[in-house]
C-alpha cells in the first residue's frame, strides 16, 4: 500500500487523558456539537464523544490543532459510533 500523506493529516492522532477525573485533555477533535455543565459531545477524528459528569467546562478549544481541554468531575467517556463512515445520529435513526 502506498504512503497517502494526505489521509495521515486528515485523520491525525486520537489522545485521551485523563488526570484524578478532573481535568481532561482530548487531541483530534474536529467539532464541539454541544455542551453544558453535565454534558459535552464533540466529534473526533474516531467517532463522537460523549463526556458525562458535574460542573464541566471547556478551559481550551483549538479546533486548528483539534486539542480540547475540559475541567470538573468526570463521571463517563463513551463513543457514540465507531467513526464517522457510519453515518450520524439520524442515519443509525432511520436504519431502525
Amino acid at each position: 500500500m502506498a504512503y497517502d500523506e494526505g489521509r495521515v493529516r486528515a485523520e491525525g492522532a486520537h489522545h485521551i487523558i485523563l488526570e484524578g477525573r478532573e481535568d481532561l485533555s482530548v487531541s483530534g477533535v474536529e467539532e464541539v456539537e454541544s455542551f453544558d455543565e453535565n454534558t459535552i459531545v464533540m466529534v473526533t477524528n474516531k467517532g463522537t464523544l460523549v463526556v458525562r459528569g458535574e460542573d464541566l467546562h471547556i478551559e481550551k478549544l483549538s479546533l486548528d490543532g483539534g486539542d480540547l481541554r475540559v475541567e470538573g468531575m468526570v463521571e463517563s467517556l463513551t463513543y457514540e459510533d465507531g467513526g464517522r463512515d457510519r453515518g450520524g445520529f439520524f442515519a443509525r435513526l432511520l436504519r431502525g
